[in-house]
This record gives C-alpha cells, sequence and structure tokens, in this order.
C-alpha cells in the first residue's frame, strides 16, 4: 500500500511513515513522529515532539498531539506520546507529552474513541476501549482503566483513577477514584449504582452483576465499612473475582490521600 501525503501538508523527511497512512491537507507531522500501518490523518493534524501512533487510528482534523505538558516544572526533556491501534480520535482534541514525574510517557492504548474538544493531559495513561465524550477532560497523571466511559463534560482530578467498566455521567466533577464497575454522577461525582447497561451489554453473567449490586448497597448505602462489607460478600458466596477487584480497588484508594490512591505517589 502507498502512502499519501497531501500536497499542503508538512512532513518532516526524518518522520516513519508505514505504508497505508494517509496525510490530508495542512497536516504537521514533525521529526520524531512514528505512524503505523493504515492510519489516516484527515486536514490540520499536528503531531510534536516523540510520538508514536499505531496502525489503522483516525485522526480528525484539529488534532494536536505530543505538544509540551502544561506544567510549571516542566523543563523540556524528551518526553514522550505513545498511542496505540485502532483509536478513534475526533476534532480538536489534545494530547500531551509527558512530564519528568514518572516514566516519560502519555499512553494511549488500543480501541479507544475519543470525542471531540476532549482534553488528555500529561502522563495520563489509558487502555483499551474507553469512550470519552465531547469537552471532557483530564488532568495529568489520571489513570483510566479498559471499558471506561466519560460523558460529555467530565472534568477529572489529576492522579485520580477510573476503574474499568465504570461510567462517569455529564457534566460531574471527579476529585477521588472512580471504583470499576460503578456509575457515578455528580459535583464532586459519587457513585449512584452500579453500571448495569454496560455490564449488561459486555455480557456480565447475571450472578456476577447481582453480586455487584450487592457490594454497592454494603459499601455506599448500608455503609458498613470495607472489612465488614468483604466478610458479608464471601458468607454469601458473592466474593466473585470482579467483586473481588472492586474491593481491593476501594482499599487502595483509601490508603491514598483524599480519596485518590495514587496520591501516596505523589505525596512520596
Amino acid at each position: 500500500m502507498a502512502i499519501h501525503i497531501a500536497d499542503l501538508a508538512s512532513v518532516d523527511p526524518r518522520a516513519e511513515l508505514e505504508d497505508g497512512v494517509e496525510i490530508g491537507p495542512f497536516c504537521v507531522v514533525g521529526p520524531k513522529v512514528r505512524i503505523g500501518q493504515g492510519t489516516k490523518l484527515e486536514a490540520s493534524v499536528t503531531l510534536l515532539g516523540d510520538v508514536t501512533l499505531g496502525q489503522r487510528n483516525h485522526l480528525f482534523p484539529g488534532v494536536v498531539i505530543g505538544g509540551e505538558p502544561q506544567d510549571l516544572s516542566y523543563r523540556g526533556s524528551n518526553t514522550r506520546v505513545v498511542i496505540g491501534d485502532d483509536n478513534n480520535i475526533r476534532e480538536c482534541v489534545t494530547i500531551n507529552r509527558a512530564s519528568e514525574k514518572e516514566d516519560g510517557v502519555t499512553r494511549l492504548g488500543n480501541s479507544n474513541f475519543l470525542m471531540a474538544c476532549s482534553h488528555i493531559a500529561h502522563d495520563c495513561q489509558l487502555g483499551d476501549h474507553i469512550v470519552i465524550a465531547n469537552g471532557s477532560l483530564l488532568g495529568g497523571h489520571v489513570h483510566i482503566q479498559d471499558h471506561a466511559s466519560l460523558s460529555g463534560g467530565v472534568g477529572v482530578h489529576h492522579f485520580a483513577t477510573i476503574g474499568s467498566y465504570a461510567f462517569v455521567a455529564g457534566i460531574s466533577a471527579v476529585r477521588h477514584d472512580v471504583p470499576p464497575y460503578m456509575l457515578v454522577e455528580g459535583y464532586p461525582a459519587k457513585p449512584r449504582c452500579i453500571n448495569a447497561v454496560g455490564l449488561k451489554r459486555n455480557s456480565f453473567p447475571p450472578h456476577v452483576i447481582q453480586s455487584l449490586v450487592e457490594a454497592h448497597r454494603l459499601l455506599y448505602r448500608a455503609k458498613v465499612g470495607l472489612e465488614n462489607a468483604w466478610e458479608i460478600l464471601r458468607n454469601n458466596g458473592q466474593l466473585v473475582p470482579q467483586v473481588n477487584h472492586l474491593m481491593s480497588f476501594v482499599q487502595g484508594q483509601h490508603e491514598g490521600l483524599h480519596g485518590r490512591g495514587r496520591e501516596r505517589r505523589r505525596a512520596a
């Protein structure tokens, strides 16, 4: 497959492009960029700094990836953005390269859908099959696990973690970690129920869903405490792997600061 570069694009000759790459007009591709097979850049996409894009990604007009972290402590070191395969990155999404405070990489996995005007800040780590709707903003060092979804206009505090299969309702302020399998909403966002729709769509068995419903009830309605909830669920035969994962996540959250388990890293 041939590489197609529009006449009005600016592509540094040192950039590495694989077969089937398409680059539209007014795109700017810097010298440290690597683009995988079949990836398409529509008009006016800008790739700055050390950026690696995997295969079959689709970037829409106005996307900017690899800009310097918006962190006053950044001193210009060669940090990176690494993006996997099959991602759909819509208009005016911004993804900043990392600061020097962790491993120097902002990461996005595979098969994610980032809607228009969303922002991925420095040092964020995103897994696979994540949906982030229009205008949602991730602060620095945010982690999002596989299959999580953020609705429109969500703001996520730096160092927060959003668990797998969680759903964050629109216009919510995520100041604390979001446990896996939960639906959170509000200002600040709090767990309201389990993400039943998302779990059913992903073929979670009914007994697993019911066990998660009971775990939510014990933790967030009855408020029996983590250890008591663990014991009750064990005695009821509801300590399935997904519930164990939820409980371990909440334990890590409690061991952190300000409702964010990863604040331990910053405090250290």
